[in-house]
This record gives structure tokens, C-alpha cells and sequence, in this order.
């Protein structure tokens, strides 16, 4: 065998050497970070809905206990007893007498830096949005977080006015964002100064799921407040 030979046999064997040095790291990275994966999942699972839950009572200011709904097919909302992950949950809210507050749902939407996850608190009775927090977001730190924390951009959440039409079949008027300092009605949502796109963002997100839920819930009302009433009459 020539020296040529001999260097390209050489080194085509430290070639596969190598890449099989290379396949087998990268075999056990990957198996590290799905193990790794596997194993936080459930503790993050677990302080989402640790969040979810505190966030359920600051959107409803009141609140002292929670009962959780779906939608049925039927267009009619039932209590259910352990969360699905694959129906679209509502959380009603009940008072120290077992009245009404309201009702909290989740609604998400495109901000600035990604997609913007918040849950909102509504009053049937008052016709508004009564409180707002935001559950997950990745929007750039002192501009667009300023949604989260903004005094005077929350307060637009404090009573926004999502009122039906006569037929109870639409919001009379869709929130909306305006520019910061032109709220003019009660149905819009006072942006915030150097964070546009992200308040405008939220305007549009609860614009979007109040004229989808809104009627809906409205139209169920009595099914969220008997729920409380019954549960009374069988402890009598």
C-alpha cells in the first residue's frame, strides 16, 4: 500500500470517527432536553394555573369563590368539575353570598414582540369589562410591558362598556384603542405613549373576543347565577 493510501484510509477513518463523536452528543442533548422537558413540564403546568387562578379573582374584584364553565354545542354553558384543555373554559365568579361578579375569560392575539395571552373580568349586569391582566407576554421591557402595569392604562378596564344591542344579539359598539389622551367614550381604550402597537394590540384582542363572548354570556346569565341557587336549595 502506497503512503497516499495509507494517509486517506487514516484519515477517512478519523472522519467517521468523529461524526459518530458528533451523532452521539447530539443523541444525548437531544435526550437531555427532553428529559429535561418531561420533567418541568408539570411544575410549569402547575404555576400557569397557580397564576390563572390569582388572576381569576383580581379580574373580578369580590370574587370569593369560582366555579368553571364550557360551552356545549347548543350555545348553552354547563359547570363542569376538572378543566379540559381542549373546550373553551369560562370561570364565574361569586361573591361571599353566592351572587354573581362576573365572569373571567381567557383571549389572545398578536402584540408587538409575540402573541399576548390575557384574561379579562365581565359583568353581565353592568354590561362591561370590569378587570383585566395580562397572563403572558414577551413585549419589550419599559415600553410594551407597560401594559401590565400602567396605572392609568388599567383604569380603562375598570368599566368598559361592552352593552348589547335590543336583540342582545351583538355589542352595540367594538372597544377599541385611540391614541393616548383622545378616549372620548366609554367603549374605548386610552393607549399608552411609546407603547402603541402594544396597547393597540390589546384594544384589538378584546375587541375581537367581547364581540364574539359577550352575547354569549349575556345570554347565559341565568345559567351562571342559578348554578349558586340550586346548590343553596339542596343544603336546605
Amino acid at each position: 500500500m502506497s503512503k497516499a493510501n495509507t494517509i486517506q484510509t487514516t484519515s477517512t477513518a478519523g472522519s467517521a470517527k468523529m461524526l459518530r463523536a458528533m451523532v452521539g452528543i447530539g443523541l444525548i442533548c437531544a435526550l437531555l432536553i427532553v428529559l429535561t422537558f418531561e420533567g418541568t413540564l408539570p411544575i410549569i403546568e402547575k404555576n400557569k394555573a397557580e397564576a390563572l387562578e390569582k388572576a381569576i379573582f383580581k379580574v373580578l374584584p369580590g370574587t370569593v369563590t369560582k366555579k368553571v364553565f364550557k360551552l356545549g354545542e347548543n350555545l348553552v354553558f354547563s359547570e363542569i368539575t376538572a378543566e379540559e384543555k381542549e373546550a373553551q373554559l369560562v370561570y364565574a365568579g361569586y361573591d361571599e353570598n353566592g351572587e354573581l361578579v362576573g365572569i373571567a375569560l381567557e383571549a389572545s392575539g398578536m402584540g408587538f414582540a409575540d402573541v399576548l395571552r390575557i384574561l379579562y373580568g365581565y359583568d353581565p349586569e353592568k354590561q362591561q369589562v370590569i378587570g383585566f391582566y395580562v397572563l403572558e407576554s414577551k413585549e419589550t421591557p419599559g415600553l410594551g410591558d407597560k401594559i401590565e402595569k400602567d396605572p392609568n392604562f388599567l383604569a380603562n378596564f375598570e368599566a368598559l362598556d361592552v352593552s348589547l344591542k335590543e336583540n342582545q344579539e351583538a355589542v352595540q359598539n367594538t372597544v377599541k384603542t385611540v391614541k393616548n389622551g383622545e378616549k372620548e367614550n366609554p367603549w374605548e381604550v386610552d393607549g399608552i405613549t411609546g407603547a402603541t402597537i402594544s396597547s393597540r394590540a390589546i384594544g384589538d384582542i378584546l375587541g375581537a373576543s367581547t364581540t364574539e363572548w359577550v352575547p354569549l354570556l349575556y345570554q347565559n346569565k341565568e345559567v351562571f347565577e342559578t348554578v349558586t341557587k340550586v346548590e343553596e336549595k339542596v343544603q336546605q
